[in-house]
């Protein structure tokens, strides 16, 4: 008698010696238990955390004016300064460049304070009037025009930068989630989609109303403003409250 080994069973085959039986011994069997990912949130899931539909409308009229001083600035400034092209352009980048400062500093403060919402409607109440003094003070030469654009550039582009960043990897591992991580593309697109409706909007816009005068796109710009405000009411509140609201004492624990 030989032994065999083969894979499977145990089996009697017939060979060279008459008794021959083939053993294969059993390999062990391993299960990996996977445990259930958490699925990904769907649209209208995103839409129900707190927040989200707030600073979706908020990003949406931040845009607007972001966008239209994109667009229409050089054109303006050539116009109301009376400068060339290439000098309006180079001097409409100051905007930009005061948008990267207030951008750095919203997110400093907003850190600092815990509190996004807070500061995108300071800044907000903030840029509401100065655009309305960068269209009275642009007409008064370059010192003013540049202090102008780099304030208006910074005030305007701080919400939208933070909004942006920020407040949508908050918004998208919100505690409602309860630890499900797949919601944070779902909440950004929202977001950022919604804003670019008012990109769109913005500049369709100032080409409208700027046959009737540069007044016209500067109201628009400044109720554009004052709407993205008043999006962000209902949240600042809640911050603003639970920031008074007194700790609960070791008592007051106690008694519960």
């Amino acid at each position: 008698m030989r032994i065999v080994f083969k894979t499977g069973r145990v089996t009697t085959q017939s060979c060279c010696c008459p008794a021959t039986v083939c053993v294969s011994p059993r390999r062990p069997s391993w299960w990996v238990k996977r445990e259930s990912e958490p699925s990904a949130i769907s649209f209208m899931g995103a839409l129900r955390i707190p927040g989200v539909i707030e600073f979706s409308l908020c990003l949406l009229f931040a845009k607007l004016v972001s966008y239209t001083f994109l667009f229409w600035l050089p054109l303006y400034i050539t116009k109301t300064a009376h400068l060339d092209a290439k000098k309006a352009g180079d001097l409409s980048t100051l905007f930009d460049v005061g948008g990267i400062v207030g951008g750095i500093l919203a997110g400093v403060i907003s850190d600092r304070l815990g509190k996004r919402a807070t500061t995108c409607a300071v800044m907000l109440l903030l840029a509401a009037p100065t655009l309305y003094g960068f269209s009275m003070i642009s007409e008064f030469g370059f010192g003013p025009t540049i202090g102008m654009l780099l304030v208006c550039g910074g005030l305007v582009n701080g919400p939208y930068s933070l909004i942006t960043t920020a407040v949508s990897a908050d918004l998208g591992t919100h505690k409602s989630l309860k630890g499900n991580a797949r919601a944070l593309s779902t909440v950004t697109a929202i977001i950022d989609g919604t804003g670019s409706i008012g990109a769109a909007l913005g500049p369709l816009l100032a080409g409208l109303l700027s046959a009737g005068g540069w007044d016209q796109v500067f109201y628009m710009l400044m109720t554009a403003d004052f709407l993205a405000l008043l999006c962000l009411l209902r949240l600042v509140t809640k911050e603003l409250t639970s920031s008074k609201s007194p700790p609960i004492s070791a008592v007051e624990l106690k008694e519960h």
